[in-house]
C-alpha cells in the first residue's frame, strides 16, 4: 500500500507531466545514437542546461532498499541474513519502454566479507518497483557496481541485445551477454591493454561504464578512485587505452578533489554527458556525491561548474539520469534508490 507521503508526491508529478503534455513539449531521449555531434573540444561558454543540473527528491522515502538484517530475536533462531539485506554501490537503471523499466542492483548480507551478487527489480513507471525473484541472478557469483546496455549492432544483427559490465571479487571487472536480460552469460575478465599494446598494470579497476556508438565501443573506468580512464574497443574482448593517463581527474572542487568514479554516459542536446561521484573525505564513512561533466569527443571532458547536483550533507552516490519521456530523473543508488525529477524544460 503506497504511503500518503508518496500519494502526495505522485499527485503532484502527474499534474506536472499533464502540464508539460498540453503545452506540447518536445524532448530528446537520454540515449541518443545519431552521428551529428562535433569533434572539437568542449565549448566553455555554452550554458548548462537546467533538465540536467536542477533535480529535486520527489519523495525522501527510497524507492527500494535491502530487505533488511534480522532482528536479534530471530539471529537467535539462526536465521541468516537475506542475500541482499542490504544493497551497495552503483545499480543501472533501463527504460526499455514507457511501462517497462528494470532496476539492476548489487545485494549483500551486511557483511564486509558477503558476497555481493546481481539483483532486479521491475516497474511500470519507474517509481514503484517490485523485486522479479527472491534469489539473486547469478547465484554464487560476485557481481558489483553494474552498468547494464543495450547494443544492437549494425554489423552482426544477431548479435545478444544485452551487455553487462561490472566489478568481481577483488575490484576485477568482468562481462557478461544475456538475452533476456535475467539469465546472463559470463564472457570472462574485461582485458585492457595500454597504448603500447602492454596489459595495464595487475590491481583494482573497476565501477566501468559503457557507450556503444556506430559500432565502437567506449569503456569508462577508475583505478582505486583516483581517476577515470577512457578504452575503446570494437567488439569488448580486448580494449586499448585511448591515452595511458585518466581523462578525467580528481578537483578541483572539494566535492571530489580526493576520489572521483563514472556512472553513466548518455547524449543530449548534440553533446555527452557523464554523470559521475567523487568523494573530498580524506577519512572514513565518506560522504559521496553526483556531478555531471560535457564532452564534444568524449575524450576531453569539463565538470559543471555548480558543483554536485544534491548537496554534499546528502551523501548521494552513484546517480543514473533516465528521462522518463517528459523529463529527465536522477536516482541515486548507494545505500538506497531515491528518485529526483528534474524541471519542466526543453533546454
Amino acid at each position: 500500500m503506497i504511503s500518503e507521503m508518496w500519494q502526495k508526491a505522485m499527485h503532484r508529478f502527474l499534474l506536472a507531466s499533464c502540464a508539460v503534455i498540453l503545452m506540447g513539449q518536445r524532448w530528446v531521449i537520454a540515449e541518443d545514437h545519431s552521428s551529428s555531434v562535433p569533434t572539437a573540444s568542449v565549448p566553455t561558454t555554452r550554458v548548462w542546461p537546467r533538465a540536467l543540473t536542477e533535480f529535486t527528491p520527489l519523495s525522501t522515502a527510497p524507492i527500494l532498499t535491502g530487505r533488511g538484517l534480522p532482528t536479534s530475536q530471530e539471529l537467535t533462531s539462526q536465521e541468516k541474513p537475506a542475500w541482499d539485506a542490504r544493497i551497495r554501490e552503483r545499480g543501472d537503471i533501463l527504460r526499455l519502454s514507457p511501462d517497462d523499466w528494470r532496476l539492476y542492483y548489487t545485494g549483500y548480507d551486511g557483511s564486509k566479507t558477503g558476497i555481493r551478487q546481481l539483483g532486479l527489480a521491475h516497474s511500470k513507471d519507474g517509481l514503484r518497483f517490485e523485486r522479479s525473484q527472491p534469489e539473486p541472478l547469478i547465484p554464487g557469483r560476485w557481481v558489483e557496481d553494474v552498468c547494464v546496455r543495450m547494443h544492437k549492432s549494425q554489423k552482426n544483427r544477431s548479435a545478444v541485445p544485452l551487455l553487462m559490465f561490472a566489478e568481481g571479487e577483488g575490484d576485477q571487472m568482468q562481462w557478461f551477454r544475456s538475452q533476456n536480460g535475467i539469465e546472463w552469460s559470463h564472457q570472462g575478465q574485461v582485458d585492457i591493454r595500454k597504448t603500447s599494446g602492454e596489459p595495464i598494470e595487475p590491481g583494482p579497476y573497476g565501477t566501468p561504464t559503457l557507450w556503444i556508438e556506430d559500432d565502437q565501443w567506449h569503456l569508462f573506468y577508475e583505478r582505486r578512485d583516483l581517476g577515470i580512464w577512457h578504452a575503446t574497443s570494437a567488439d569488448g574482448k580486448v580494449w586499448q587505452l585511448v591515452q595511458d593517463d585518466p581523462v578525467m581527474v580528481c578537483g578541483p572542487q572539494d566535492f571530489d578533489r580526493l576520489q572521483i568514479a563514472a556512472n553513466q554516459v548518455f547524449r543530449h542536446g548534440g553533446m555527452y554527458y557523464m554523470v559521475f561521484h567523487g568523494s573530498g573525505d580524506a577519512t572514513t564513512p565518506r560522504r559521496w556525491a553526483t556531478s555531471l561533466a560535457r564532452s564534444t569527443d568524449l575524450h576531453h571532458w569539463e565538470k559543471f561548474p555548480g558543483g554536485p547536483l544534491r548537496p554534499i550533507e546528502e551523501n548521494k552516490s552513484s546517480g543514473i539520469i533516465v528521462h522518463d519521456g517528459l523529463r529527465y530523473r536522477l536516482y541515486t543508488m548507494h545505500d538506497q534508490v531515491i528518485v529526483h525529477v528534474g524541471p519542466m524544460t526543453s533546454d
